[in-house]
Parts: C-alpha cells; structure tokens; sequence
C-alpha cells in the first residue's frame, strides 16, 4: 500500500510539474502553434519580424508554467504565452495606465478570444507590476519595452526588485529591445526608442538577476541605429531594427 501511495504522488507531481520537452520537440510544438489558423491576421503579419518560434525557445516557456508579461500593449505577445502554457498553465498580462489607453479596445478584443482564456487581466503600475496571486512565477517578460520604462519615468529599482520577488528560485526574466549605439545607454529611449544592453544589464544585476544568456536570433548588423523603431515612425523598416534578448535567472 504504502509503495502504490508513493507511485500516486509521483504521477500526480509528474502531470503538475511536466518534464521539459527536448529542444526539437519544443521547436516542433511551437512551429505548430505558430502556424494556428485561428491567430489573427494582424499578428500573423508582425510575424516575420518578431520570430515566435525563435522567441519561444529562448524563453523555454511549457505547458503548465505560470507565466507574467511587462506592459502587454494589445498582445501579440501575451497570446503566444497564452498558447504556450496551455491548458494548464497561467498568463498575467499587466499594462500601467499609459499603455491601457494608447491600445484602446484592442486589448479587451484580445482577450476576449477564447485562446486568451488563461490569461489574467492587470491593470498595476510599473512600480508594482505583479497582482499579490502572482508568486513564484517561472517566467517573465518585457518585450520591446524596457526603453519605454526610462522615458515615461519609471522607478526601474523598485520594479525590478518586484519582478525578482514574483519569480521562483532558478525563474526566468526575459528582456528583448531594440539596440542603441555603443555608448548611447539611455540617450536614445524616446526619440529613437533604442537603448543598450549594457544598461540593462547593469539595472538588473544590481537587483539581485543574474544574466545567463543572450539571444541572437533578432540581431541586425545592418542596422546603423540612427532611426526610430517606434511602429509609428519606422514604417517599412518595422520588424528590421537591430534588438537583443537577455535572459535572467533569479539565483
């Protein structure tokens, strides 16, 4: 009796907490969900200059985790995490005020979608991002945003300080933006929404991360980082800015 008990707890740890898939399985899965005929046509368009598959892997997100993104705008990103850690898993999709008003109805069009189903609504300033549920979380992600936090004033030490709080030890916090030049560091954040990734490296060692790879898979050598990558302003140049990934862990 006492062996089939321990069998049972195990099974039961195995289906809350699923072994990582390998990295071909993992591309395979994404690929598929990518390819999803019910995604939207708008988003399908930003595709080739976001690379989902390419994003996913590198965030390593699963089935089941529990996951929370940095001012989601409309959602382009929330969605593929929503599809990722499907059917089981958590999205919290968290935008401050600015944000909420400048997407406008299309972010409640989002998450009205029924793939959007596991994701949780935030409205919460920078300064404290995460809603009290939203602990030990496996992954979070600020995607293209980051400069957007320098400009509009955030206090990015107490932010971060609360990012590192809602993550589990060994948690992962993804930030991808676009690249400024070499010894611009903030110089850039609103008048070209570029910034280096040497300042945020900075910022987010002082708050505890540890930085433990980065990602090349959005790199541009082409790109002189003399232009404005704000989707307003770059126009056909969209999607083609030079940007880099960092991937944290909370030690």
């Amino acid at each position: 009796m006492k062996s089939s008990c321990v069998l049972l707890l195990s099974l039961v740890a195995a289906c809350a907490h699923p072994a990582p898939a390998t990295p071909d399985a993992a591309a395979a899965s994404y690929t598929a969900m990518v390819a999803e005929s019910d995604r939207a046509d708008a988003d399908k368009a930003l595709d080739e200059g976001r690379r989902p598959v390419q994003f996913l892997e590198f965030a390593r997100v699963q089935p089941g985790m529990r996951v929370a993104e940095l001012a989601a705008g409309s959602g382009y990103t929330t969605e593929l995490l929503a599809r990722a850690v499907a059917p089981t898993g958590k999205v919290y999709a968290q935008n401050p005020e600015l944000f909420v008003k400048f997407v406008g109805e299309s972010w409640p069009q989002r998450l009205a979608r029924p793939v959007n189903q596991n994701v949780v609504r935030v409205d919460r300033e920078m300064e404290s991002p995460m809603p009290p549920e939203a602990k030990d979380l496996d992954v979070v992600i600020a995607n293209l945003v980051y400069h957007d936090f320098v400009w509009m004033g955030v206090d990015r030490t107490t932010m971060n300080r609360a990012v590192f709080a809602s993550l589990k030890q060994g948690g992962t916090f993804l930030v991808i933006d676009h690249s400024a030049a070499k010894g611009h560091g903030v110089d850039d954040v609103k008048t070209l929404h570029r910034i280096e990734d040497e300042t945020i490296i900075a910022e987010l060692t002082q708050a505890g991360f540890k930085l433990e790879n980065r990602g090349e898979f959005l790199r541009n050598p082409e790109d002189i980082r003399d232009w404005s990558t704000s989707p307003s302003a770059a126009g056909e140049k969209r999607g083609r800015s030079d940007r880099f990934a960092l991937r944290f862990t909370r030690p």
